[in-house]
């Protein structure tokens, strides 16, 4: 589901504008959707936060986990706004403590989130925030993390999606996608 169907809603044009796309970053011929400048643009920056907040707030979601590193950029924020705990989902060797694995395959290889024992409660309903969804296998793993401690995947959502993943479920569970790639 795209927020783009809110098409009168004037923060969508800031925050797309705000996005560069680098060609051959990290693969090539890969066009990298880059956040970061996104964050050079409090006014966009904002209204891409304001806009999960206003869809989150009524929704009863106790967890906000975000994945490594840009989730964590977008949902410490989201999960203060809507009373929410905020869940880092990280790569390998970065949580200290007893943690649960998932691996999953990636555009360009392979990797690996980790989870806290204990940091969901089961019935806890959770929202996924990551800045991107490509292929769906980042999101997929986090899904299965969460629910492997007895969370309830409400939804995932991301700031930049590809037009195909339009109205597209991951593991059951709908992405909430604010803009579409800039190319």
């Amino acid at each position: 589901m795209f927020a783009g169907e809110e098409k009168d809603d004037p923060r969508l044009e800031e925050i797309s504008s705000a996005i560069r796309t680098v060609s051959n970053f990290k693969k090539p011929g890969l066009m990298f959707q880059d956040i970061t400048t996104l964050l050079l643009h409090p006014k966009a920056f904002k209204g891409a936060v304001d806009m999960f907040i206003e869809r989150y707030r009524d929704m009863d979601i106790s967890v906000v986990a975000g994945i490594e590193a840009r989730g964590f950029i977008f949902g410490p924020s989201i999960a203060l706004a809507i009373g929410a705990k905020f869940v880092p989902l990280c790569k390998p060797n970065k949580l200290p403590g007893k943690v649960i694995s998932e691996s999953y395959v990636l555009e360009y290889g392979t990797d690996c989130l980790e989870l806290h024992v204990g940091a969901v409660e089961p019935g806890e309903r959770a929202v996924v925030i990551d800045d991107v969804v490509a292929t769906g296998g980042t999101l997929c793993a986090a899904i299965r993390l969460l629910e492997r401690e007895g969370a309830e995947v409400v939804e995932c959502a991301c700031v930049i999606g590809l037009p195909e993943l339009k109205g597209c479920t991951l593991s059951g569970k709908p992405v909430y996608i604010l803009v579409e790639p800039n190319y």
